[in-house]
């Protein structure tokens, strides 16, 4: 089979933006308007024309930056883009590309070889090559091996043994549904019939917004290695983009065949929020706690979310981090506690920033990575020694002494308060689980302290903390 070359095209008739919707009613069967397309190419267009006029006017070495057009809502830091690109990709091939000069120690594939792989290492794979602006080419190979064309890219992110071509992608990953794609998933366009007309293919990168219109999408297209939110499943021909998980993942699984419901791939429910709770392993995420967007998050957010990314992250060891709540309103204290799980997992930089994206909010729901260190733990947020809250050097955090927590801390409190006097209401222990008990027992020194009300719940603060033990 040759190599499939594109073609522009139109945006499908299938677009339900405004523009479309209205020029649908008010013009469907107009011939004379058959040219114009999608509002937003239009404009694009007439705007690279006044540009392109500007520059003659303006005269030789004086650039006139491009013009796109946004389809879809524009978002703060999102370079828009208008019709889909022209990007022809090459054929297969084996790495470094026909000259088949191998990596060092490589052998060539047996059958169809997958290897392993996670999200966030295929999402880092592709992040390199955007950080290196790695210029588009059908006829170019990077220094890692792999073509500087679409399937290049993703065989490279997938780090697989060769250049592949999107006839051949599929081999590699099995078929899902939209509501079950997640970082590191692809999104596949390939026409069997007549491959010349408008392959494609894109690593999906997480929603960027609550309803899934639109998501990131890392590709190679001209001039150079991008990410950018895209519209779902791409500017044009939507409904043949289908998305695919990598065979290799050891961190999500793929799907069985059965995992789709129909041929465009788009059985889910849009609009729902993020990865489920109970999602494990090759099951998928849950179209009921899907990924909010990173708009629900950040200064100034009050929402559920916040709450549930609060609640999995003391689950996950972050209690430490929360003096109240966790809350609906965003604080200083998710932030840090976001932190200090993002770099539980080795994660560093803007990586690590404290602010949850879909891989963050994806580890969390599934219960994956790895678990926030307790405190004094090399390498943990504020590993100097012994924790220390609000200034009381120990104090731990009031998180730490809920309903439901087990943890050396509320031994450690218990026998301070036995130490003291006031261990009346422990019939065992203490121990390490918080109780009633050990509720009553603060409360009685609370209250030997004059203090009463709110003052004294029994539930130690830094002042009770720093009394009890200096």
């Amino acid at each position: 089979m040759e190599t499939p070359v594109f073609e522009e095209i139109d945006p499908g008739g299938d677009c339900e933006c405004p523009g479309c919707l209205h020029w649908r009613r008010v013009m469907p069967y107009s011939a004379p308007y058959a040219h114009l397309g999608h509002p937003a190419a239009r404009t694009a267009r007439n705007a690279l024309v006044v540009a392109t006029a500007a520059g003659a006017a303006l005269g030789a070495g004086h650039a006139v930056p491009a013009v796109a057009a946004a389809h879809g809502p524009v978002r703060p830091g999102v370079v828009p883009a208008g019709e889909e690109p022209d990007t022809p990709q090459g054929k297969k091939a084996p790495l470094h590309g026909p000259a088949g000069r191998p990596a060092d120690g490589e052998k060539p594939p047996q059958g169809v070889a997958t290897p392993p792989t996670t999200r966030a290492e295929i999402i880092g794979r592709a992040e390199t090559w955007i950080a290196a602006q790695v210029p588009y080419s059908m006829s170019e190979y990077w220094s890692d091996g792999y073509r500087q064309d679409c399937s290049g890219f993703v065989s490279m992110a997938w780090n697989l043994p060769g250049n592949e071509w999107t006839g051949s992608l599929d081999k590699f990953a099995q078929r899902i549904s939209k509501d079950r794609l997640e970082p590191g998933d692809m999104l596949l366009f390939h026409n069997p019939r007549d491959p010349q007309k408008g392959s494609h293919v894109v690593i999906f990168g997480g929603w960027t917004d609550y309803a899934e219109t639109h998501y990131t999408a890392y590709e190679s297209t001209r001039p150079y290695a991008r990410r950018q939110a895209t519209p779902y499943g791409y500017w044009n021909n939507a409904t043949r983009y289908v998305p695919y998980r990598y065979k290799g993942l050891t961190d999500g699984g793929a799907g069985s065949s059965d995992d789709w419901t129909d041929g465009s791939g788009d059985s889910g429910s849009p609009g729902a929020p993020s990865e489920s709770p109970g999602w494990e392993g090759a099951a998928g995420p849950s179209g009921g706690d899907r990924f909010p967007g990173p708009d629900a998050f950040g200064p100034g957010a009050n929402n559920k979310y916040v709450t549930r990314l609060g609640q999995m992250l003391v689950e996950r060891g972050g209690a430490r981090f929360y003096v109240d709540g966790p809350g609906p309103v965003w604080s200083d204290a998710d932030r840090r506690a976001t932190q200090a799980f993002q770099r539980a997992q080795g994660w560093s930089g803007r990586d690590a920033d404290g602010m949850p994206g879909p891989l963050t909010w994806s580890y969390l729901v599934t219960g994956r990575g790895s678990d926030i260190p307790p405190a004094g733990t090399p390498g943990s947020p504020g590993a100097s020694g012994m924790p220390a809250s609000h200034g009381v050097l120990g104090y731990p955090g009031r998180g730490m002494f809920r309903p439901g927590a087990d943890n050396v801390y509320v031994t450690k409190l218990g026998k301070q308060l036995v130490k003291k006097g006031f261990g009346t209401y422990y019939t065992s222990g203490p121990g390490p689980r918080w109780g009633e008990s050990d509720r009553r027992n603060v409360e009685a020194f609370q209250r030997a302290q004059g203090w009463r009300g709110g003052a004294a719940d029994g539930y130690p603060g830094p002042e009770t903390w720093r009394r009890l033990f200096h």
